[in-house]
C-alpha cells in the first residue's frame, strides 16, 4: 500500500474546522457569553413552504408500490429537474440543451469531482483570496496551482490580461469570499484568454441568485462562446437554503472537445460509474424553486438576507470601515481597523463583541488584512451583531 503524499502538503486543518475549534475553546472559556455567529456561509431560514409540499408529496409517492421510485432513470438527474433549470436560465437568456445539464448533491462535490476527467499535468490558476475548496482539491491531486491576486486596486476582480498561462481556471462571481462580481463584459475577456490558451474555465455561480444590478453577469453563458469554453457549477444551498439537503447541477456544454474527446461524454461516463444520483425525494424539492409559487417564496428568503446585509454594510459605514461586497452577494469584505491582521481581528472581535467572523487569509495571501462577515444569519441576532461591532469599533 502506498498513500497519496500529497495529503501532506495541505494545512492540518480545513478553514472552517479551525475557526469553529477557536470559537468552542472561547466559549469553553467564557460559558456565558453570547456569541452571534456570522461566520460561515450556512442559511438560517428554513426551506420555501412549496418546496416542503413537493418532498412531502414526494415522500408519499414513495409509499406506495403503483408510485415508487428506485434507481434514477439517469444519472443526469430526472428531467423534470433539468427542464426547470433550463427553463431558468431561458429567462435570463441563455439557451442550454438538456443533454447539458447534469444533477448533483451540490457544487462543491463537482468543483472536485471535475478533476477526474483532466490530466495531472494541467496547471490550474486560482484567484486569491479564494474558495479554499478549489486549491486544496488540486492539492490533492498534485498539480501545479499559480495565484493571480484579487485586491483593493482591481476591486477584487483580477482580469487576464495579468493572467499567466494556466490550462484550467477558477471564476467564482459573485465571488466567494469578496462579494465582488464580474460584469458580462469583463467575462467576455476572460472568454477570450481561456480560447487564446486553449484553458478551461470552471465557473462557479452558487451565489447567482443575488446578482439585481444590470449588467453584471449571473452565467458566464451570458458570453458568446463560453459554452467551447467553460463549465458552469451551481447549487441550490443559496437560492433555496438546500445546505441540509444537497442538490446542486453542472453545466457541461457539448461543444467543448478536444480531438475525439467530448467533456460532457467523459463527464456522463464519469458519473454513471461513480455517482448514483440524488433522492426522487430532493430532486422533487429543488423542481419546486423554480415554480412562481417557489419562486416567490425564495425571493422573499432573498430579500430577508439582502436587509441582513444593508444592517451590517450601515454599521460599517457609520465607523467609517471600508468594506466591498454585500449588494449581489450575501458577504461583507471588509479591511480590518488598524492594520490588524485577519486573525487577529478574528480574536479581537471575539473576545470584544462576541461576534464570530471569518479572516480573510484563510481564503488566501491577498485575504491578510480583511475579514468576511455573512449576511445568512437571524434578522435580529444581525441587528444585535451590527450594534456590538460598531460598540467594540468605537473604543478601539
Amino acid at each position: 500500500m502506498q498513500l497519496n503524499p500529497h495529503y501532506a502538503e495541505l494545512n492540518e486543518s480545513y478553514l472552517f474546522s479551525t475557526i469553529a475549534h477557536k470559537v468552542a475553546d472561547y466559549q469553553k472559556a467564557h460559558p456565558d457569553a453570547d456569541i452571534i455567529r456570522l461566520g460561515i456561509g450556512d442559511v438560517t431560514l428554513p426551506l420555501a413552504a412549496s418546496v416542503t409540499r413537493a418532498m412531502h408529496d414526494a415522500v408519499e409517492e414513495q409509499a406506495h408500490k403503483e408510485t415508487f421510485h428506485g434507481y434514477i432513470p439517469s444519472e443526469q438527474g430526472y428531467g423534470f429537474l433539468r427542464e426547470a433549470i433550463r427553463d431558468y436560465y431561458a429567462d435570463h437568456g441563455v439557451t442550454l440543451d438538456l443533454s447539458e445539464i447534469f444533477i448533483s448533491d451540490g457544487a462543491k462535490s463537482d468543483l472536485g469531482n471535475l478533476l477526474d476527467l483532466f490530466s495531472q499535468d494541467n496547471t490550474v490558476l486560482v484567484p486569491d483570496p479564494v474558495y479554499p475548496v478549489y486549491v486544496d482539491d488540486n492539492v490533492m491531486a498534485g498539480r501545479k496551482i499559480l495565484y493571480l491576486p484579487a485586491n483593493a486596486e482591481n476591486n477584487f476582480l483580477p482580469m487576464p490580461d495579468a493572467a499567466p498561462h494556466a490550462d484550467i481556471v477558477y471564476l467564482c462571481s459573485p465571488n466567494n469570499p469578496t462579494g465582488a462580481t464580474y460584469t458580462v463584459e469583463q467575462l467576455k475577456a476572460w472568454v477570450r484568454w481561456a480560447k487564446q490558451n486553449d484553458a478551461l474555465i470552471l465557473f462557479d455561480a452558487a451565489y447567482e441568485c443575488f446578482v439585481t444590478e444590470p449588467g453584471l453577469a449571473r452565467s458566464i453563458y451570458e458570453v458568446e462562446g463560453a459554452k467551447e469554453v467553460a463549465v458552469e457549477v451551481c447549487s441550490f444551498s443559496k437560492i433555496a437554503g438546500f445546505t441540509g439537503t444537497r442538490c446542486g447541477y453542472t453545466v457541461v456544454p457539448q461543444d467543448i472537445r478536444q480531438g475525439n474527446l467530448s467533456l460532457n461524454k467523459m463527464w456522463l461516463r464519469r458519473q454513471t460509474t461513480k455517482f448514483n444520483g440524488v433522492a426522487y425525494v430532493v430532486q422533487r424539492g429543488a423542481a419546486a424553486v423554480f415554480t412562481p409559487e417557489g419562486m416567490r417564496e425564495i425571493r422573499e428568503n432573498l430579500d430577508y438576507y439582502r436587509k441582513n446585509a444593508a444592517v451590517i454594510a450601515q454599521a460599517l459605514d457609520e465607523m467609517g470601515i471600508w468594506y466591498c461586497g454585500g449588494k449581489n452577494s450575501p458577504y461583507i469584505w471588509l479591511r480590518c481597523p488598524n492594520q490588524m491582521d485577519s486573525w487577529a481581528f478574528f480574536d479581537w472581535l471575539l473576545e470584544n463583541a462576541n461576534v464570530v467572523g471569518t479572516p480573510g487569509e484563510g481564503f488566501g495571501a491577498c485575504g491578510q488584512g480583511y475579514f468576511r462577515l455573512t449576511a445568512f444569519g437571524d434578522a435580529d441576532r444581525t441587528k444585535e451583531a451590527a450594534q456590538r461591532i460598531k460598540a467594540a469599533l468605537a473604543k478601539l
